[in-house]
């Protein structure tokens, strides 16, 4: 029961202060539409909807989730708030789960406004609202992940900006947000299937427009391995360079 209580008041705690703030905002909502928008102006052509709308949803998560918790995470070590919420009645693997919720549920979050954007007003159509939410879904996990790797690492918040980005401008181009991996260079594609980004853009791109390139349960294995993965090594970094 305690840790319950704690899990929720930790996830509370971070909705209020963190979520919703003008730079979250900018990163996981306006960036991805301002990116579409610099696509229109330089090509100077219209595009079809359905073919960027699944990297529209997919940058929304992507930017909005490692933005959110890596900042998060570097702020409260920064101002040792955190040194706080190890006093609370919870394992070290539940404290970190509540802020990776938070973070997960504000993917969603942000994925949802595109969606309904491109769904009402630009007449876009979805082949499986089911998969698309589970593709949505896995996407904000492994992403916010990928914010939890970058955190540890980062002792300032700059720092985790600047890690983040460095992770997250190449995945745009390399995990088939706008170009498909089959498109990409013989030597790159070994990189795209190393990042498991590529397997939730691919569910999402299947459930929209199934341009996929692998059956969407071998994707919802792979990112369940791979979020099993980075979880845990994140606990393990974290109890060897912020307890040891």
């Amino acid at each position: 029961m305690k840790s319950t209580i704690a899990f929720w008041n930790i996830l509370l705690k971070d909705i209020k202060n963190y979520y919703l703030k003008p730079p979250n905002i900018s990163w996981g909502i306006i960036f991805p539409f301002a990116w579409m928008l610099m696509m229109f102006l330089k090509t100077k052509t219209s595009f079809d909807i359905v073919e960027v709308f699944p990297g529209i949803v997919a940058m929304s998560v992507l930017f909005g989730t490692t933005s959110v918790l890596s900042v998060t995470i570097t702020f409260e070590r920064k101002s040792r708030s955190f040194e706080r919420l190890l006093l609370a009645p919870i394992r070290i693997e539940a404290l970190i789960a509540a802020k990776l919720t938070g973070a997960i549920l504000f993917g969603v979050f942000n994925s949802a406004v595109p969606v309904v954007a491109a769904v009402s007003v630009f007449g876009a159509s979805v082949a499986d609202w089911f998969l698309l939410v589970i593709g949505i879904t896995l996407l904000s996990i492994v992403s916010t992940l990928l914010g939890l790797f970058i955190s540890v690492s980062a002792t300032e918040v700059f720092e985790a900006q600047t890690y983040s980005n460095f992770f997250r401008f190449p995945m745009v181009f390399l995990c088939g947000l706008f170009v498909p991996v089959a498109a990409l260079p013989f030597f790159l594609r070994p990189v795209s299937f190393l990042l498991p980004v590529t397997y939730g853009v691919d569910i999402i791109k299947y459930s929209i427009n199934q341009s996929n390139i692998l059956l969407p349960l071998t994707n919802v294995i792979i990112l369940v391995l791979f979020s099993l993965f980075m979880f845990y090594v994140s606990i393990y970094n974290i109890k060897r360079k912020w307890f040891l």
